[in-house]
């Protein structure tokens, strides 16, 4: 990455760009009936651009084994007790299925960090095995170099997400105490390496409950001004996930209450209103509900956060690790499942949240990509 981020990064809130200079002010002490007034203004800015669409999204979860020890997350290393597995690729296949029988054509494969995604070629496999029948494949994985990346691209990867966690660098460094995740640097590099990449739409975010959210959610703004000036081939996304219930029993470190989530989505779309706005099953339904119309652009649904937890693929081949190291069950338990990497709070059928939306007047949105849109464009460009 550029020096120049890490530099304006450091130098918050005591320097800012006269774009950060808006957004802090629209952060900042608010009294209701201003934050209303910006949520009113804010879903104006999303009908304009937007229009009336919501697309909708599943992750599928790949495996739950990691070398990182991070203390909000379930997957970490460090929790010796939770079951684990890495699913085959034909039992990808068979979650992928399962999520397009429900609808879905746009699926985040997502998966701990562990060297075997990268240097066997498994995620690639997983990629080229559903890109067939789910067009829209996005992959939420440990971070690699730009050729990795190019590799995933064409394998038929087209959306790349990578959370900062928090932009705190004391904070980054108390909750991330082993495995290559350590270096803030480098994961703060990702977005840019997977634009040189080739990736043509990014997801950046922030864990909102790790330190001061008005702070937090300028350092993300400053990230998002600073990507979209420098990675323009590319199209932006943001969200800002509150930490929920995981193995391991860890809690929040700082507040984030319900109308600090509100005032930030706002602020982040008048702020940015041609960035999307990502909304996951995190919250809880009735304020998604509330949230849907204000500047939310993509949502996901009836999601699972375990491997397998769609279909009950992989549960033949649950273990425990020790410090990334694979410990077999002696006794294989029959109907337990793999360890998720959180809980969720809206717990609604994919229907379900499609009807929601309908009833609030958005177009829930299945599909709104296809490789084939680049071949025709190709053969255009060959035929002029």
């Amino acid at each position: 990455m550029p020096a120049d981020f890490l530099t304006t990064l450091d130098a918050l809130p005591d320097r800012k760009s006269p774009l950060m200079e808006r957004f802090w002010s629209m952060i900042g002490p608010k009294a209701p009936a201003r934050i209303e007034a910006m949520a009113r203004e804010a879903r104006a800015v999303t009908r304009r651009n937007f229009g009336r669409t919501m697309r909708l999204f599943a992750p599928l979860y790949l495996s739950n084994e990691c070398v990182n020890n991070c203390a909000y997350c379930g997957f970490s290393r460090d929790n010796p007790d939770i079951l684990r597995v890495t699913l085959s690729v034909d039992q990808v296949v068979r979650e992928a299925r399962h999520l397009a029988e429900q609808g879905f054509r746009n699926v985040l494969l997502v998966a701990g960090e562990h060297p075997r995604f990268v240097s066997e070629g498994y995620l690639e496999e997983c990629i080229r095995a559903i890109r067939g029948f789910i067009p829209t494949v996005g992959i939420e994985v440990g971070p690699m170099e730009a050729p990795e990346y190019a590799r995933m691209v064409e394998a038929g990867a087209e959306g790349l997400v990578v959370y900062q966690e928090t932009y705190d660098r004391e904070a980054y460094a108390e909750m991330h105490t082993a495995g290559p995740k350590k270096d803030f640097a480098w994961r703060m590099a990702c977005p840019e390496r997977g634009h040189e990449g080739g990736f043509r739409r990014i997801g950046i975010g922030a864990l909102f409950g790790l330190s001061d959210w008005r702070l937090e959610a300028l350092r993300l703004a400053a990230h998002l001004e600073h990507l979209l000036r420098h990675c323009w081939r590319a199209s932006f996304t943001v969200a800002f996930p509150r930490l929920r219930p995981a193995a391991g029993g860890f809690q929040p470190l700082t507040a984030f209450p319900d109308w600090a989530l509100v005032q930030t989505l706002c602020a982040f779309r008048l702020t940015f209103p041609e960035a999307g706005i990502v909304l996951s099953t995190r919250e809880p339904a009735a304020l998604r509900d509330a949230l849907a119309p204000l500047g939310v652009t993509s949502m996901s649904a009836g999601s699972h956060t375990e491997p397998g937890g769609y279909t009950g693929a992989g549960a033949e081949d649950l273990h425990k690790t020790v410090k990334g190291r694979r410990v077999d069950l002696e006794d294989k338990p029959c109907s337990s499942r793999a360890e998720g990497q959180f809980h969720i709070a809206d717990e609604r059928s994919p229907a379900e949240v499609a009807a929601m939306l309908r009833a609030r007047g958005l177009d829930p949105v299945w599909k709104d990509w296809d490789s084939a849109i680049l071949s025709a464009l190709g053969a255009g460009l060959t035929a002029a």
